[in-house]
């Protein structure tokens, strides 16, 4: 029997694409270079926002990546003002998370989101105690796909591994979801496609929020 199941944020459960977008573009902007088109954040995302500017400096001709350390201090703080621009939760979120928590299931977080921005988001797309945990990224805790925040959760809220179900869009959702033993559940409204979670072993693959009720037991 689960009794805890733990999202991604970005691409699982809100539709924050052209958020990550427009702060990006704002940030290359200051540097001289052109914006991005939408398409490559797709793979832009998903290991942390020192990642995500990385890659977009490359993109735009940074190869040596000689603004990064200046790019990524305008980053964190336009993403700071901006963290909620065109965010939304996807179709059927909502009425998932109802629906779990009526079964009595504990819900939590696991980002490689800042920590501030991971709250900040959660708390104004869901309110504030819609989830018993949310981890984003802090100094000193390994970003996914290391473990660390899976085990900081279950520690926290005292919870088996065999309990969890670890729900995520990305290759590193599921990396991490394997590295930490659990459950794997790979979702299709997200950032990547169907061959990339298969290839990364998710235990189950979902089209759609409500499919995910089928596998608490």
């Amino acid at each position: 029997m689960k009794k805890l199941v733990i999202f991604d944020l970005d691409g699982t459960l809100t539709d924050s694409l052209k958020s990550i977008q427009y702060c990006t573009n704002l940030t290359m902007r200051e540097f001289g270079y052109a914006p991005l088109p939408l398409e490559p954040f797709r793979y832009f995302v998903g290991d942390g926002a020192n990642e995500l500017v990385k890659r977009a400096l490359k993109a735009s001709g940074d190869q040596e990546l000689a603004h990064y350390e200046k790019a990524m201090e305008r980053y964190r703080h336009i993403f700071q003002e901006n963290c909620m621009y065109e965010v939304k939760p996807y179709e059927g979120i909502l009425e998932l998370l109802h629906a779990l928590k009526e079964r009595g299931m504990l819900l939590a977080v696991n980002s490689n989101k800042p920590q501030e921005g991971t709250v900040d988001v959660i708390q104004q797309v869901f309110g504030a105690d819609c989830f018993q945990m949310l981890v984003g990224q802090i100094p000193g805790r390994e970003r996914k796909p290391s473990p660390a925040g899976i085990f900081h959760i279950a520690d926290t809220l005292g919870v088996a591994m065999e309990e969890i179900i670890y729900v995520g869009d990305t290759c590193t959702d599921m990396k991490t979801g394997k590295n930490a033993g659990v459950f794997t559940v790979g979702v299709l409204w997200g950032f990547r496609d169907r061959q990339e979670l298969e290839e990364n072993k998710a235990d189950v693959i979902i089209e759609k929020p409500m499919e995910l009720m089928e596998y608490l037991e």
